[in-house]
């Protein structure tokens, strides 16, 4: 295949995966705008409370679908058609279980889970509300990720996006519907999230009747080293969205105690833009995920080595402008989901988009290198810098970042974690380039 050709299949999945996952990030984004009309601040700092239990759900689909979708396309790029089915059936049975061990807290724990959260007072009753049905409505979210990406890779990247995108506009106009003219308020907002991925599942069904569809549910005995693999290789996506919520629950105890809830309210507006913009690295990531574990099955390291700079290239570009718009934009963004008008939360916002967005490219260099370990089996790498970014520097870093500067050492502890963690991940980039050419 020639030069322009890898380039164009480089440009078409990513454009197609991009797309998809903006729109699922959307998912969020569209309740913290819907529910800062039409709750105000305490809607917007209960939803971001509730938040990290998302991340945590989308993490484990995440998990699923890059894992059993990497291992999926290397045995059929190696010819083992039968293998490529085990490892499907394994990554369902797995959603299932995942689905269920979430839907548990939902049914009995919620109140509990939401006083750990730090919920109190009025912002209690509207945290329990959208915590409880996001978890029954987890297998939803877990299945239409896991899906979304085992369709991507049998060659539908089209379908794919289309799920995603369909899926996203209708929980925006949903949002629309239930939260202002049936005033259904935080159930309403909650509600429209969970029934958009079911739409997306609907979308993705006509895959299973082509004629090339390579997914077939294979009977086969439960496989503890198949089920192994597959967490090890999306682990590093699992451990990305743990760590945003971990990150998100810590930062909100932090900013309660340093600024209030309006404090957890102009964070609520950051972080849920920083789930768009990580939104689209992540899809950049996995447009190009196909084609290196292809590659890699094929054992063209050349071209090989060529896609990952497609793909870093193409996300550290794409940080670069999201951070440029966001500091040229800054009090905009912030007042669109400053309802009502408080100055405070507008200060905060402002000065918290400034300082926090400058992890961007670090964060995209990141996402794409850790992508680039998992798709060539070197999990133990990937899973090294999934875990420094997402707890064993970014804890510490805004702890002490925090005693020292306050708010403002809130909103620094990202940018300085994500820069350590590039420039360790760029020499075990070098370090696996180095071995590949003396082997």
């Amino acid at each position: 295949m020639s030069q322009s050709s890898y380039l164009g299949q480089f440009a078409r999945c990513t454009a197609f995966s991009v797309l998809g996952t903006l729109g699922v990030s959307c998912y969020i984004l569209a309740d913290t705008f819907f529910i800062s009309k039409g709750m105000g601040a305490d809607g917007l700092a209960a939803l971001n409370l509730a938040i990290p239990i998302y991340n945590f759900i989308f993490g484990t689909g995440l998990m699923l679908g890059m894992g059993g979708a990497t291992k999926f396309s290397i045995c059929k790029s190696g010819g083992t058609e039968e293998e490529a089915g085990r490892i499907y059936t394994h990554t369902l049975c797995l959603a299932a279980i995942g689905s269920l061990l979430f839907m548990l807290p939902g049914i009995f724990w919620v109140e509990e889970l939401a006083l750990l959260l730090g919920a109190e007072g009025a912002i209690l009753p509207l945290t329990c509300t959208y915590l409880r049905w996001l978890l029954l409505f987890a297998p939803s979210f877990i299945w239409n990720e896991t899906l979304l990406c085992f369709v991507r890779n049998d060659g539908g990247p089209q379908l794919a996006m289309a799920a995603m995108v369909i899926g996203s506009f209708s929980n925006i106009v949903l949002d629309y519907l239930l939260i202002f003219p049936l005033g259904w308020g935080m159930f309403g907002a909650i509600f429209a999230s969970g029934i958009s991925p079911l739409i997306s599942i609907l979308i993705m069904l006509p895959h299973w009747r082509r004629k090339d569809c390579s997914l077939r549910f294979t009977p086969a005995k439960p496989d503890p080293a198949a089920s192994g693999q597959i967490i090890a290789l999306g682990f590093p996506s699992l451990v990305t969205q743990l760590s945003s919520g971990i990150v998100m629950i810590l930062f909100n105890f932090l900013i309660l105690h340093l600024a209030g809830s309006v404090g957890v309210a102009a964070y609520g507006v950051i972080a849920n833009i920083a789930l768009v913009a990580v939104g689209v690295y992540t899809g950049i990531a996995q447009g190009v995920q196909p084609l290196l574990s292809s590659l890699y099955g094929q054992g063209d390291r050349v071209q090989l080595g060529r896609m990952q700079r497609y793909g870093v290239t193409t996300a550290v570009a794409t940080a670069a402008a999201v951070e440029l718009l966001l500091f040229l934009f800054a009090g905009p963004v912030a007042a669109a989901f400053n309802s009502e008008g408080l100055a405070e939360m507008q200060q905060m916002a402002v000065e918290g988009l400034y300082l926090y967005f400058l992890c961007s490219i670090f964060a995209a260099y990141n996402t794409l290198l850790s992508n680039f370990f998992t798709s060539v089996e070197r999990p133990r790498p990937a899973q090294l810098l999934s875990i420094l970014r997402g707890f064993v520097l970014i804890i510490p870093m805004a702890l002490a970042l925090a005693a020292v500067l306050g708010m403002t050492g809130v909103w620094l502890a990202c940018p300085i974690t994500e820069l350590l963690t590039a420039a360790l991940g760029f020499f075990l980039y070098r370090h696996y380039r180095h071995l590949q050419q003396e082997s």
